[in-house]
């Protein structure tokens, strides 16, 4: 099974519909940042359904339970599938490509609809003549080769009839989160950068601690006029999804900056060394005024769960409206 989601959907929701997948298959291998695949095998004899209805539960739930409707292509083998979802019109949907039916299925699409085959191979193939896949399959393996290179052409005459003896590897994503903004124009106030910042701190929280994890370090990244880059990275005291413990890391980093007079186009933050929260001891504290700012946290974070990410936040991070 593979499977596309929606353009640009944000990390975490990508993430959630990688804990889907897990739900059908202990096999599941993502292709960051929108796609994954699925070995089936021992899924479809665990589930006792057929294919088709495996996709489309698939489908139900992550549109019931995240609002991402997916694309699913089945098929029996990498290729297959990854040419199927990307055959469905519109938003979603699942296509299956019965065993046997490959190369029938596969011949009338043009040959850059073939997984694997990029614009460059698609231009020398066409150059050639060969506008479909099934000219391609039913072209001697010494002549795709002529035109594409020796291991290119071999995988590409392998694929346009069906054959792609790649595994499924498990494979999560890396140990890290990040979230970006981007100024309008580019900007040498200082007020509206730490309003940024500030802005990302509280959206890389709330990340974290719905994803019930903890971070250990944080790199900044910013972004100047002419799309020069500086970053740093620190370690964190001690590993934490709290907005004041990022906070004062993040506000640490940008003053290792220095800026001067750089004007800068957009900055990122990232979560770096991810752990599961409950793998983390945390120490009692008897500071009453932290308790009760992660008291506040943990309410600001139900509102907004509630009634949106943009409901309540911290005030400095509302200067840039002004």
């Amino acid at each position: 099974m593979h499977v596309r989601c929606p353009d640009r959907v944000p990390e975490g929701t990508y993430r959630e519909v990688l804990e889907l997948l897990g739900e059908l298959s202990s096999v599941v291998q993502a292709l960051p940042p929108s796609a994954a695949l699925v070995e089936l095998k021992g899924a479809l004899r665990y589930h006792g359904v057929p294919p088709q209805r495996l996709g489309e539960v698939l489908r139900l739930r992550s549109v019931a339970r995240l609002g991402v409707d997916v694309r699913v292509g089945i098929g029996t083998s990498v290729s297959i599938a990854a040419t199927a979802s990307a055959q469905i019109d519109g938003p979603g949907g699942v296509l299956v490509i019965e065993p046997g039916r490959e190369t029938e299925w596969l011949a009338p699409l043009p040959v850059e609809a073939l997984h694997g085959i990029g614009p460059s191979q698609a231009q020398a193939l066409d150059k050639y003549g060969v506008h479909c896949v099934g000219l391609l399959a039913a072209l001697p393996l010494a002549t795709v080769q002529r035109v594409l290179g020796g291991r290119a052409g071999r995988l590409a005459a392998d694929r346009a009839r069906g054959i792609d003896p790649r595994p499924v590897v498990p494979q999560a994503l890396p140990a890290s989160a990040a979230v970006r903004s981007a100024f309008p124009r580019d900007t040498l106030d200082g007020a509206e950068v730490r309003a940024a910042l500030l802005e990302l701190v509280v959206r890389l929280g709330l990340l974290l601690r719905r994803r019930d994890q903890v971070a250990r370090g944080l790199t900044l990244t910013l972004r100047f006029a002419g799309d020069a880059t500086w970053e740093k990275t620190r370690r964190l005291v001690a590993a934490s999804a709290h907005d004041e413990d990022l906070r004062l890391l993040a506000y640490q980093l940008m003053d290792a900056a220095a800026l001067q007079r750089g004007r800068l186009r957009g900055l990122a933050l990232r979560a770096d060394d991810l752990v599961d929260a409950g793998r983390v001891a945390e120490q009692i504290s008897l500071d009453t005024g932290r308790e009760a700012r992660l008291l506040a946290e943990h309410v600001s974070d139900r509102i907004r769960d509630k009634f949106g990410p943009g409901a309540i936040g911290p005030a400095g991070a509302l200067r840039r409206a002004c």
